[in-house]
């Protein structure tokens, strides 16, 4: 795409003139890669795509996020949203799992990925409905705003499930939410993981701004971006903390449950257990038996088992044996 002063932007035809790319917000091009059928080493030798060294290394394959500054170009690799027909082939994942791969030029941004990623589609959509971008930088900001848009969106559905198992164990109605508090926290922490790469991307930007003349528009640019990021990054940490303590106050509950049934459990045996001896010592089949000859010798055997278990319960109580306290 081919963007004027105005930033209005206009696809082109692939072959498009790379030379004299000028100053920063004066137009600019947007060249897009496929990184997987493109073949872009003679262009990489050439310049045309920024210093060559640094186009080189931000295009290879290695795939962890991560930027570079050399004079006036920037150079990065960044998380970005797999596809939807990727994401639900690839059931339970994040979605952020895909990269996207960029140069930035005083005139030009140069993006390629691996994987089907969104933000590129979007971001072409956008201009090609009307949103103006003035210069390189304010496009990527916009790419790695659908990334973060759709972190924010991911984090307030998990907030909310959070909230719905927080109020079930308020209310007591626990069931099945010790499984559900598992996936949460697992993508909360996958979420996480991918914005402490993006944040060091733009942290770095940011600080290397400074020492390498960058731009003032690039420099604040990426710190408008830090600073989402690492607020989104608070709120993401704080819910993978909730529901870790919530699956620590669950324990807790199921651990409870289950010293009340022990105690339950323990009280009954403890009170059949001298009835069940009587009744199978009387129950031997041999002579010699007590009241074998009484005419009232079945209930005195059942007498002798009661009396049994009312002793049991009094030793209970002597020795101070109670129930888990709520």
């Amino acid at each position: 795409m081919r963007f004027d002063e105005a930033g209005r932007g206009h696809l082109v035809d692939p072959p498009e003139d790379l030379s004299d790319l000028g100053g920063f917000g004066q137009g600019f091009l947007w060249l897009h890669f496929d990184l997987t059928t493109a073949q872009l080493d003679a262009i990489f030798r050439d310049g045309q795509l920024g210093p060559p060294r640094l186009a080189t290394c931000v295009f290879s394959t290695d795939e962890h996020q991560r930027v570079t500054v050399e004079g006036s170009y920037i150079g990065g690799v960044v998380a970005d949203l797999t596809r939807d027909e990727e994401r639900e082939a690839d059931a339970g994942t994040d979605g952020v799992t895909g990269r996207l791969h960029f140069v930035l030029g005083p005139r030009l941004l140069v993006s390629g990925r691996r994987e089907r990623v969104e933000s590129p589609d979007a971001a072409r959509a956008a201009a090609t409905e009307g949103a103006r971008f003035t210069s390189p930088i304010l496009l990527l900001e916009r790419l790695i705003g659908y990334v973060i848009a759709s972190i924010a969106a991911s984090g307030s559905n998990l907030a909310d499930e959070v909230d719905a198992i927080e109020d079930h164990i308020l209310e007591e109605r626990v069931r099945g939410d010790r499984r559900r508090l598992g996936p949460i926290r697992r993508d909360a922490v996958r979420l996480h993981r991918q914005l402490l790469g993006l944040r060091a991307v733009f942290h770095r930007l940011e600080e290397d701004g400074t020492t390498e003349q960058l731009p003032d528009l690039a420099v604040t640019t990426a710190a408008r971006i830090a600073q989402r990021l690492d607020a989104l990054d608070r709120d993401m940490n704080l819910i993978a903390e909730r529901s870790r303590l919530l699956q620590e106050e669950l324990s807790a509950r199921l651990a409870e449950q289950s010293n009340r049934q022990l105690y339950t459990l323990s009280i009954l045996t403890a009170l059949f257990l001298p009835p069940t001896l009587i009744t199978g010592v009387f129950g031997i089949n041999t002579k010699g038996l007590p009241f074998a000859e009484n005419e009232h010798g079945s209930w005195i055997v059942i007498g002798l088992a009661l009396l049994s278990a009312v002793l049991a319960y009094g030793a209970i109580r002597v020795l101070g044996i109670r129930a888990p306290r709520e």
